[in-house]
């Protein structure tokens, strides 16, 4: 059994990476007791236990992969004492399936009910996912390369029993629960504070990797916001931290270090990203003139390895400025089919296009090649050429990304071509 203390020791002095052990990515099997009271799983996300004296409280409790493991994992642990509540820290499924288990056997020994306790925000969420289901599942196939001839987005959710708006704070057994809201990934962030342990649950504000604050295809993240809420928790001094994703951190100079490192990236991104904003120029130019500080991303814990820093940019610009992008041939555009084959027409061809993306693609620009492959393809959609060049490039192309994010939504592309489509989870033209 890997000894997870000794494996975030590993991580945090660079002895192993999180692109070996990816926070999302990366399962343990085995749930470990971290601290006196305090047992630690880990699945897609972590979910956390801990024995109050008088009944457990889960802070998050898992994908509904975990379901099953996760309550196994709890009772070998505490075989006899009854899940008192549960903490949501938002709403994405690898955070929320958990308490089924024992809810069904609360009511087999008679036990009273677990509370589970979020944000008001939730309970929007949840309906808002029940409204977007196939959306959900194609755009989450793309994310985290999913099958997608049996990946279905959940349709049915536990709605919280107590929802709080911007604080709340309950007590069970010998131990204090200091919920906060905060605007972060979500609008429904939860970070969990309990004073006796000195103990912080961050939810997904801290995840041992560059902020999920991008993210091309989910609704929008709040960056500012998001930094003050890090440096909150920092100014509360704890001494253990359970990550939304990631290992546990442990000792109170740490993880000072991570939060106000993570939220000085964040600040420093929205602060060069509203600079260019506020002389007026398009997205284009916010995009590749904001300089990312090197020395953060260097750090340990903020690779780039889920979400990209350049997707960060989008979301604030699109917090600030809306959906239009400054470029006015943009703002009621002509289709991008007729866009495409005038292009490819002025171009003189699909044979010279195709030549010119072989010629960027051997010479190993392949962010410009892209643009002209995709051309080729939606101008002329069954040329079996186009797409094995199509597949070519947004292959190496993906293999440049260091973000599991950007490498597995480029691969579909490069997926989609190999079966002479544009998309396999969406109807592209």
């Amino acid at each position: 059994m890997t000894d997870i203390r000794e494996l975030s020791e590993a991580l945090w002095n660079g002895t192993r990476t999180t692109h070996e052990i990816h926070p999302v990515g990366s399962r343990f099997p085995d749930a470990q007791e971290i601290a006196p009271g305090l047992l630690y799983y880990k699945g897609i996300a972590s979910a956390n236990t801990i024995d109050t004296g008088d009944g457990l409280v889960m802070l998050d409790t898992g994908s509904l992969q975990d379901t099953l493991a996760l309550h196994a994992a709890v009772r070998a642990w505490r075989p006899d004492a009854r899940l008192a509540a549960a903490v949501f820290s938002h709403h994405h499924v690898d955070h929320i399936f958990g308490v089924g288990p024992f809810e069904q056997e609360a009511a087999e020994k008679r036990w009273s009910r677990p509370l589970v306790y979020g944000h008001e925000d939730l309970a929007w969420n949840f309906d808002r996912y029940k409204r977007t289901l196939g959306w959900n599942a194609a755009i989450n196939v793309r994310q985290f390369a999913l099958p997608i001839e049996r990946f279905r987005w959940p349709a049915e959710y536990r709605y919280p029993d107590v929802a709080y708006r911007d604080a709340i704070t309950f007590r069970a057994g010998e131990l204090t629960f200091h919920l906060r809201h905060a605007r972060g990934e979500t609008e429904d962030a939860t970070w969990t504070w309990v004073p006796e342990r000195k103990l912080l649950a961050p939810g997904d504000l801290f995840i041992w990797a560059v902020p999920n604050a991008g993210n091309p295809q989910k609704v929008q993240r709040y960056v500012g916001e998001w930094a003050a809420a890090l440096r909150q928790m920092a100014a509360l001094g704890p001494e253990i931290m359970l990550p939304g994703h990631g290992l546990p951190i442990f000792g109170a100079d740490r993880i000072q270090a991570a939060l106000t490192d993570t939220a000085d990236l964040l600040d420093s991104i929205e602060g060069q990203a509203l600079a260019i904003m506020n002389t007026g120029a398009p997205l284009d130019r916010v995009l590749h003139e904001v300089q990312f500080p090197r020395h953060l991303l260097d750090k340990p814990y903020l690779h780039g390895v889920y979400d990209d820093p350049q997707f960060i940019i989008r979301n604030v610009w699109r917090l600030y400025g809306g959906w239009y992008d400054g470029e006015p041939d943009n703002l009621l555009p002509a289709p991008r089919v007729e866009q495409a084959r005038e292009w490819v027409a002025l171009a003189g061809g699909l044979d010279r296009v195709l030549a010119r993306v072989e010629e960027l693609t051997n010479a190993g620009d392949h962010r410009l090649a892209c643009h002209l492959v995709e051309f080729a393809v939606i101008s002329q959609p069954a040329s079996k050429e186009a797409h094995a060049l199509r597949a070519r490039v947004y292959r190496a192309r993906s293999q440049e990304q260091v973000s599991s994010m950007g490498r597995n939504i480029l691969n579909h592309a490069a997926l989609a071509s190999d079966q002479g489509k544009r998309d396999l989870a969406g109807e592209y033209e």
